[in-house]
């Protein structure tokens, strides 16, 4: 039962933050070091008892050397939104594992804190049935509100469990990306500047690093999954561009950048995987042909800096890309030769990377308008409208979070709760993960996520939103679980 040591370790994490306040890389080496001690005494076999007892010592001891982090006047303490939020992720754990009335009827978990859950449920279902009549309700084909547990608040959608895993196997250097395989949910994929990619299996336990694919002879930048999931391709600041088969880790072919230039992005074509389009250092987009390994003809075009981040609406039809001086770029796609056409740019903010941009052609039945979820470095994540055929943008909102300098990413839940809104997950520099409402008016924060030890570079959920990987600029990736109902 290594579910013990993960609660362990998610129960230093809260704590770590106060741990040599001006030595910060000492807590990086402590939360690795710790998440490594307790995989492997979780290999020893001790009885469950005994890992409990330990536990809550361990909690209680770690309440009196720092101060409980519930204290309202505590100088240690946040803020009381924040001790809430650690209270949502974390502080559950330890109560499925005091009492026994935590495990329902057929051996699931429920929160024993669920008053809190029945009012926040409550004002949720005041604010919309003062909707008029006709307002939307799940159907019996919204297949997907119903996974999501159609009745409850999105803040219970997304109420996690806590850490299921952490993978260390990247020291010390930082994880940009990371992304669980298409339509999978048990199959884990993240790239290093350590200039290796690790292939992960989170199913059967424990989860396992499958394999590390070596090849780079720099860091790898970005790497994305095939439709069919076969194959990867990667970039790197080495100049070149990889395809992996994903089955046993052979390099199929190497391509080297058509200027010579650091490859900093890729996405796969959504509708032909044989075209990848790369963003460089030398301010360019190329399309290429991963099987003759050759740039398609008319598609390049050139951004006014380096290209940091790509997107392709889901018909493929539309390309966003965007750059390291705060531009966002949209393409028009022709889908028979893979030509570009240069169509809109926005100017988010002179100056500001563009770090990641996310797009979905229907948020929600509340959020119809396709969408572009979007990181700069503005300390702010932006929700861009698309108004038109040629990509261009309003900006709908925005939501607080920290990022000034490090490359942070963001996505779409892939799943969406029909009745509760629409929810978006991003990384940030204060080391959390957060959660935001895009339809909630005010108060749109959800959830926020506490563990990492460095900013949060990277998210990605599974196919059916039970697992949520986050990555961090120190080499660590958590895998957190939500909440079973």
């Amino acid at each position: 039962m290594a579910a013990v040591w993960q609660q362990v370790l998610a129960v230093d994490a809260r704590y770590n933050a106060y741990r040599t306040p001006t030595f910060p890389q000492f807590r990086t080496q402590y939360i690795r070091r710790r998440s490594q001690l307790l995989r492997e005494n979780a290999k020893a076999g001790h009885p469950p008892a005994l890992r409990r007892q330990y536990l809550r010592l361990r909690g209680q001891l770690l309440g009196q050397r720092y101060g409980p982090l519930s204290e309202p006047g505590s100088a240690r303490a946040y803020s009381n939104s924040i001790v809430r939020s650690s209270r949502t992720t974390l502080d559950r754990m330890e109560d499925f594992e005091d009492d026994p009335r935590a495990l329902g009827a057929r051996g699931h978990r429920r929160s024993i804190s669920r008053g809190s859950y029945q009012l926040q449920a409550q004002m949720n279902r005041a604010v919309y049935e003062d909707r008029p009549p006709g307002s939307v309700v799940p159907t019996s084909a919204a297949e997907a509100s119903r996974a999501m547990a159609g009745d409850t608040s999105l803040s219970e959608n997304y109420a996690f469990a806590g850490m299921y895993h952490v993978f260390d196997q990247h020291v010390d250097e930082a994880v940009p990306r990371v992304r669980f395989a298409n339509d999978d949910r048990h199959r884990l994929a993240c790239c290093s500047l350590d200039g290796s990619i690790s292939l992960c299996q989170l199913v059967p336990a424990p989860p396992t690093v499958l394999r590390v694919l070596r090849g780079h002879t720099r860091g790898v930048s970005d790497f994305a999954w095939s439709l069919s999931n076969d194959i990867l391709v990667s970039t790197s600041l080495d100049a070149t561009m990889r395809i992996w088969a994903s089955e046993d880790g052979r390099c199929i072919r190497e391509i080297p950048d058509p200027d010579g230039a650091e490859l900093l992005c890729c996405t796969f074509q959504p509708v032909n995987n044989n075209l990848t389009v790369v963003g460089n250092a030398k301010h360019n987009v190329h399309v290429m042909n991963i099987s003759t390994g050759k740039k398609v003809k008319g598609g390049s075009s050139k951004l006014t800096g380096r290209v940091l981040a790509l997107s392709f609406d889901a018909p493929g039809r539309l390309l966003w890309a965007g750059d390291d001086r705060g531009s966002v770029f949209s393409f028009l796609f022709d889908m028979a030769t893979g030509k570009l056409t240069k169509a809109k740019r926005l100017v988010v903010h002179e100056g500001s990377p563009v770090t990641s941009i996310s797009a979905r052609s229907w948020v929600s039945r509340e959020a119809r308008d396709p969408s572009l979820l979007i990181n700069a470095c503005l300390n702010k994540l932006l929700l861009y409208r698309v108004v038109d055929n040629e990509g261009t943008l309003q900006l709908k909102r925005s939501f607080p979070i920290e990022q000034s300098s490090h490359p942070v990413r963001s996505i779409f839940c892939p799943l969406m709760s029909f009745r509760q809104g629409a929810c978006v997950v991003t990384g940030s520099e204060d080391m959390c993960v957060h959660f935001f409402d895009v339809e909630r008016a005010a108060k749109a924060a959800v959830n926020k996520l506490q563990g990492h030890s460095a900013p949060v570079l990277d998210v990605s959920f599974n196919c059916d939103e039970s697992l949520l990987a986050s990555s961090d600029a120190s080499g660590m990736v958590i895998v957190w679980r939500r909440e079973q109902k």
